[in-house]
């Protein structure tokens, strides 16, 4: 590509280009290195049941913002692989309370040693916290303009 177009691509490509480029990026990457698990970025939501135990599918749909069927699809998958459970809500039996087995929970801090080292890479560090904060801020935000 010539530099000239090179040049004006980067300058004049929207900040959620470059918010979507560093996910997919990471997304390839870890799929690269967790071929081995039989993943692919949808571990993401195991992670995500692993730290927020008894959540349900609409809190995923809701931190996602994927579609609810997507999600049950995947669920359902992450289900008959053993990796996470349903349990009926007490609280409300028409919702269910999502955790993740004893095999689940085996493969989250792989994925999470796999996280880091992209991290790493790409040069984010454990300093980067006002940046970390800014970016949950905003991502916050916007869950609140779609509620």
């Amino acid at each position: 590509m010539d530099e000239e177009i090179s040049q004006n691509l980067v300058k004049n490509s929207p900040f959620i280009a470059w918010i979507h480029n560093i996910s997919l990026n990471q997304q390839k990457y870890m799929k690269s290195k967790i071929d081995d698990f039989e993943f692919d970025h949808n571990m993401r939501y195991i992670i995500f049941i692993y730290d927020n135990p008894n959540c349900s599918q609409e809190d995923i749909v809701n931190m996602f913002g994927q579609s609810k069927g997507n999600i049950a699809k995947v669920l359902r998958k992450f289900e008959d692989d053993g990796y996470i459970e349903r349990q009926i809500n007490p609280d409300n039996r028409r919702k269910y309370m999502l955790n993740t087995t004893k095999k689940g929970s085996e493969i989250v801090p792989k994925i999470r040693k796999i996280s880091k080292e992209w991290e790493a890479e790409v040069g984010i560090s454990d300093d980067d916290i006002e940046l970390r904060k800014r970016i949950m801020e905003i991502a916050i935000n916007g869950m609140k303009l779609i509620e």
